[in-house]
């Protein structure tokens, strides 16, 4: 075979680093973007119409917004370090959606609810594992970490050398 047949795959060099926003990873983004609208968007209302009702409950919403707003930054930017916020960000919000799923269901005074009831006034994003999303809080998260494993950032020549 002939260099000038040889497929531009072996030519090509490896200076750009493989992009994470690509395919499954833009509708990863996409969710988690929607996500973190629809969390921020009820957590501002439930804060500012009946926060004395369920503050815990209303503090753990908005907490779960700031987590869904950062882990879609983290997963579009690029290198190492969003890497890694990635994946504390999707790791915490694994975890929150377990315990609070868990509280929610078992021990709703906990965390100030009435009830168990996912599409309450007083239920946060992550009430009964996210069953008012759907359960896509308690999936989202697995999805991500898994697609993250399959993507990790790749080291920059100079970085490899030092």
């Amino acid at each position: 075979m002939s260099h000038h047949t040889t497929s531009s795959r072996t030519n090509a060099a490896p200076s750009s680093p493989r992009r994470r926003m690509s395919g499954v990873g833009r509708v990863l983004v996409f969710v988690y973007g929607v996500l973190a609208l629809a969390a921020t968007g009820r957590s501002v209302f439930q804060i500012i119409d009946r926060y004395s009702e369920a503050p815990v409950a209303f503090t753990l919403s908005a907490l779960a917004a700031v987590v869904y707003i950062v882990a879609t930054i983290a997963l579009i930017a690029p290198g190492r370090v969003w890497y890694r916020v990635a994946w504390i960000t999707i790791s915490f919000e694994l975890a929150g959606v377990l315990i609070i799923g868990t509280l929610s269901l078992f021990a709703p005074a906990v965390l100030g609810l009435h009830d168990i009831d996912p599409f309450g006034r007083d239920a946060t994003v992550w009430s009964v594992y996210g069953m008012g999303y759907l359960f896509i809080p308690l999936v989202l998260p697995v999805l991500g970490m898994l697609w993250l494993r399959g993507h990790k950032p790749v080291e920059a020549p100079a970085e490899a050398a030092s």
